[in-house]
């Protein structure tokens, strides 16, 4: 069952979010970084027809690409231990679920944004966003 936050309680974790989403953020450019160049040593074996493999190096890289991977796995373990939703890591989107009139729908906050300024219904998605109104905050809860 998800965790309902109110605007207040989101935008008191966004900190916490934030330097985890940074975090998984750096993680995964660093994951693909060290996986892109596993692919192209691989690839220049291939094409050579053989040759000797730099060992040390191909160790390294495998190295850090676990590194990274373990990162990501505990950054999106806290993520969701907080209760919010990793939506879009490339733009960094996070969703706050949070009860509207009774029904589920998401509380949304993009990387570089001050604070939590939108919100949508779950099955609309990123391109569904409403700015946050009276109405809305009126009509909102958390867990109670």
């Amino acid at each position: 069952m998800p965790r309902y936050f109110n605007l207040l309680e989101a935008e008191k974790l966004l900190p916490e979010v934030e330097r985890l989403l940074r975090a998984l953020i750096q993680a995964k450019e660093d994951y693909e970084a060290n996986e892109a160049e596993l692919s192209q040593i691989n690839q220049r074996i291939a094409l050579a027809g053989g040759m000797t493999p730099p060992r040390e190096r191909i160790g390294q890289l495998r190295n850090r690409k676990d590194a990274a991977g373990r990162v990501l796995k505990t950054a999106f373990d806290q993520v969701r231990e907080i209760g919010c939703q990793v939506k879009d890591l490339d733009t960094g989107l996070i969703d706050f679920p949070t009860l509207y009139r009774g029904k589920e729908v998401y509380l949304c906050w993009k990387l570089g944004e001050n604070g939590i300024g939108y919100w949508h219904h779950v099955e609309d998605g990123f391109r569904g966003r409403r700015p946050i109104d009276s109405e809305f905050l009126a009509n909102h809860r958390g867990e109670e």
